[in-house]
């Protein structure tokens, strides 16, 4: 396995859709619960927000993207973000390989924090946060429900550029 980490682009639409909806599937990374198409993938190629994906001989088998945080533009540096990894290739690193990347690529678009929140159980997730430098500052209790069990998100965040220094 050869793992390599490119910008993503509109061609990754639909890789991107296979490997999110797996994560919605498996209930362990997100709210969401509806699958997505391609055509709900693209509106995440604005050009403000960085998305990344890994690659292994040309089969997108990780991405990671940034999104908007608030509208206010006292936030304007700061940006949500998630990471997902195809089933079969969890654990391999794909993961890490695209959160450093994507670190680089929002300190470059200028953002000086990323955030996100991780289900508590979700322990891989969690991992991979603190192995890339993210810190876990609490808990938001009974955040939302997910197939009517409300549950409770960890918040995670790190700081880039001068904002870390």
């Amino acid at each position: 396995m050869t793992l390599t980490v490119r910008a993503a682009s509109l061609m990754d639409a639909e890789a991107i859709a296979v490997i999110y909806n797996q994560g919605i599937a498996d209930r362990t990374g997100t709210f969401e619960t509806d699958p997505r198409t391609k055509e709900q993938i693209e509106p995440w190629f604005d050009g403000q927000h960085p998305i990344v994906v890994v690659e292994d001989c040309s089969e997108v088998v990780a991405f990671a993207s940034t999104s908007a945080y608030r509208s206010r533009p006292c936030y304007a540096g700061v940006a949500e973000f998630s990471v997902y990894v195809a089933r079969n290739r969890r654990g391999t690193g794909a993961g890490r390989l695209a959160m450093a990347a994507l670190l680089d690529a929002a300190e470059a678009a200028g953002y000086w924090k990323l955030i996100s929140r991780i289900f508590p159980e979700n322990t891989a997730s969690r991992g991979l946060m603190a192995k890339v430098g993210f810190r876990e500052i609490g808990i938001y209790r009974r955040h939302g429900k997910l197939d009517g069990v409300w549950r409770d998100c960890v918040i995670v965040e790190r700081l880039l550029g001068e904002a870390a220094d």
